[in-house]
């Protein structure tokens, strides 16, 4: 994971203010999907599986942990390695000492960049995101 990622994005969100994103559930947060025309695309969910697998050395572990299938998993990063010029995440098979993966250089600044991306997206619409807030219905009072 990109350190300090979510709390950047909670504290911009918030006018400066720190906030958990999980504590306070009526901030807006993006879901910001990169399509990059017929050579495919990132989003959340591939960034947060390269970002897992980084952490867990395993392609297997990660997609445990978000629900999903070793099959699929190893589908979106056949994708992504398709996708860019080089590999984000190489893997070695398993055996007597087990397998594993890891993410390239190559996948640690796809991650990178596509963090930072969501973090300025959400900075600089603060103001947008904002407008479309108040437009809300307030259920909070029973309306």
């Amino acid at each position: 994971m990109v350190p300090g990622l979510t709390q950047s994005i909670a504290f911009c969100m918030n006018r400066g203010n720190p906030v958990r994103m999980s504590e306070h559930r009526e901030n807006p947060r993006l879901r910001i999907r990169i399509v990059f025309g017929e050579r495919g695309m990132i989003g959340p969910g591939k960034a947060e599986l390269l970002e897992r697998i980084d952490s867990a050395g395993s392609i297997a572990a990660a997609g445990r942990a978000m629900g999903m299938s070793y099959k699929r998993a190893w589908m979106l990063i056949e994708t992504m390695n398709a996708m860019f010029r080089e590999p984000v995440v190489e893997s070695t098979r398993g055996g007597a000492q087990g397998g594993g993966a890891r993410l390239t250089d190559t996948g640690h600044k796809v991650v990178a960049a596509y963090r930072a991306f969501e973090a300025e997206a959400a900075c600089r619409g603060e103001a947008h995101l904002a407008e479309l807030q108040g437009l809300l219905v307030d259920i909070s009072g029973g309306k």
